[in-house]
């Protein structure tokens, strides 16, 4: 797909966007851009990097693990689900290995900084419910917790077998994600049939259901992608770099923006979904403004995100 943000008629940048939208049987229903460039799923798989915790043996109430599959936003609900899941396991946030980061909501970082916080720490980062959950593995396992972000760790192994096993793609070699974890490749329709496991797999309907019921708890809510999770009901997952998948009532769909904007992939997503039939009415509409988000000037909207090509 391609999109032009206008402002007052005129188009001042142009944004492509590679989009698949999976039937339930795995087929292509919709696809658009080059669709097999190979990319870094960064955050988009958490799900999947969550089960390697269950698989270890970890059991965590829902909303537990709908922050261990999360980017959450920081706000007091997900650090003290994160601050939780490191007791219940007999470990500390000194255990974290993610490097401290800000939250991305400016409501949540104004409550840390009106609390004190001079500095962030590795709960605040947004990936800290991921790293909580793959401790908890190392716990459980009796794994070592001091090396759990290296490629060969048992847990790092177990998410490559994951991941290559629901995508259907080599995920290796290996890079390194913002957050120090090991981040795996593949192919956007890969991501697609990996967000379509998670409607049909067993051992994967524990992650679909956190997602889908405990949206909030899944990004920074406010963010177009946050948006969406509250939104449609679905379970879906942004990650950097402009990746996006969701999985849909019979089917799933995954995005790619070439820039790595990741508000564009979303709306390329609401745009497929849209059409393909399988967002309902008033769910779009709710979504209108993520779908064409307006352009600026002076605090008035003199312009929108126009689809351009589908």
């Amino acid at each position: 797909m391609r999109f032009a943000r206008v402002r007052s008629g005129l188009a001042e940048s142009i944004h492509d966007v590679a989009v698949v939208a999976l039937d339930h049987t795995g087929a292509i229903a919709f696809a658009s851009g080059d669709t097999d460039i190979p990319f870094f799923y960064r955050s988009s798989i958490k799900p999947f990097q969550a089960l390697a915790a269950a698989r270890a043996g970890v059991t965590l109430p829902v909303e537990h693990l709908a922050v261990t599959c999360s980017s959450h936003g920081g706000w007091p609900v997900h650090l003290a689900i994160v601050e939780q899941i490191l007791t219940d396991y007999g470990l500390t946030t000194d255990d974290l290995q993610c490097p401290p980061g800000w939250p991305f909501p400016e409501g949540a970082r104004d409550l840390l900084v009106r609390g004190g916080l001079s500095s962030p720490q590795g709960i605040h980062n947004n990936c800290s419910g991921k790293h909580a959950g793959w401790l908890a593995a190392c716990r459980v396992a009796g794994w070592d917790t001091v090396r759990y972000l290296a490629p060969d760790h048992p847990i790092q192994r177990s998410v490559r077998d994951i991941v290559a096993d629901v995508t259907g793609c080599d995920p290796e070699p290996v890079g390194v994600d913002g957050c120090g974890a090991p981040t795996l490749r593949g192919t956007l329709e890969g991501l697609g049939r990996a967000f379509l496991r998670l409607t049909t797999d067993d051992d994967l309907a524990p992650m679909n259901d956190a997602m889908t019921r405990f949206g909030a708890l899944i990004a920074d809510n406010t963010s177009p992608w946050g948006r969406v999770a509250i939104t449609w009901g679905h379970a879906s997952k942004i990650g950097a770099e402009g990746v996006y998948g969701v999985a849909t009532s019979g089917g799933a769909i995954a995005a790619k923006s070439a820039e790595g904007d990741a508000a564009m992939a979303v709306a390329a997503i609401v745009e497929a979904a849209d059409r393909l039939g399988v967002m309902p009415d008033a769910v779009a509409d709710r979504l209108a403004d993520v779908r064409r988000p307006p352009v600026l000037g002076g605090g008035a909207t003199v312009g929108h995100l126009e689809l351009v090509d589908a």
